[in-house]
């Protein structure tokens, strides 16, 4: 199985919109260093027989799979229906004509819900012809549930984001969990027995109402043993270089088009 961060960053990106010069905001991050430029989060799992799962269309979608090579997707999961993580919906068409079908989707009742108030027109009745549109197949899970996907089990675990909740993800050996401030006791035990953990943490300082910080992700690992931890969902304060000298052994910052395989 092979897993394909597409981007790893916080909801404006980085760098940010704004800057003395209005060519961005860099916040601690060094412009230098290529890896700390960062699109929004989403992952790409791949299969044994090269199917592949796209979770999350992030506002910068397109251009993250042109960049990663990735030609074509055969299903979709969201994780929940922050703009960060479905803006890039309407790329969905084009995905539609790769697969020549409908695209077979996965999430909860609250994100399916919001879809569809935000993009009814994806989710009228498909007579067949050309995709103009977006076109999904939707299926509605709830967390705990364990899933075949494309040939893989996915599990789908019930996460804290604060203002709502979302959703993370189990796949055999490896877990995918962004955008989450509070894991509780249920969450944590589908976590255990762990090769690779891809872990949102947005900020090395205080405590964030919505997403965890260094000290909260650094003490699920403590708990967890993962074999290899890899941070997403990086913001502004999160300088890929001064991390990779910092971060105990084990715990890495993940990078747009970072490849992991599991």
């Amino acid at each position: 199985m092979k897993v394909t961060l597409l981007g790893v960053g916080g909801s404006a990106g980085l760098p940010q919109i704004g800057g003395p010069n209005g060519l961005g905001d860099w916040g601690k991050a060094d412009p230098a260093e290529p890896r700390n430029r960062r699109t929004r989060s989403s992952i790409v799992i791949e299969s044994p027989e090269n199917k592949r799962i796209l979770v999350d269309t992030a506002p910068d979608l397109r251009p993250q799979l042109l960049a990663c090579g990735i030609g074509r997707i055969d299903s979709l999961i969201y994780t929940h229906a922050h703009a960060d993580h479905i803006a890039g919906f309407d790329e969905i068409r084009i995905l539609n004509r790769l697969l020549c079908a409908p695209l077979p989707a996965y999430t909860d009742a609250r994100t399916w819900a919001e879809l569809r108030q935000r993009f009814d027109y994806a989710f009228r009745p498909f007579e067949g012809g050309l995709f103009y549109r977006p076109v999904l197949h939707p299926h509605t899970i709830t967390p705990g549930d364990i899933v075949e996907i494309q040939g893989l089990p996915v599990q789908f675990i019930g996460q804290d984001h604060g203002t709502m909740p979302s959703l993370g993800l189990r796949v055999n050996n490896l877990a995918y969990c962004t955008d989450v401030v509070r894991l509780d006791e249920t969450a944590l035990t589908a976590l255990e027995n762990l090769d690779v953990l891809v872990i949102g943490c947005f900020t090395p300082g205080p405590s964030h109402p919505t997403h965890a910080n260094l000290a909260t992700v650094l003490g699920w690992v403590a708990r967890l043993r993962p074999r290899r931890t890899v941070l997403t969902h990086l913001g502004p304060e999160m300088d890929y270089q001064h991390l990779r000298a910092t971060l105990p052994a084990g715990v890495e910052p993940g990078y747009d088009g970072m490849v992991i395989q599991a």
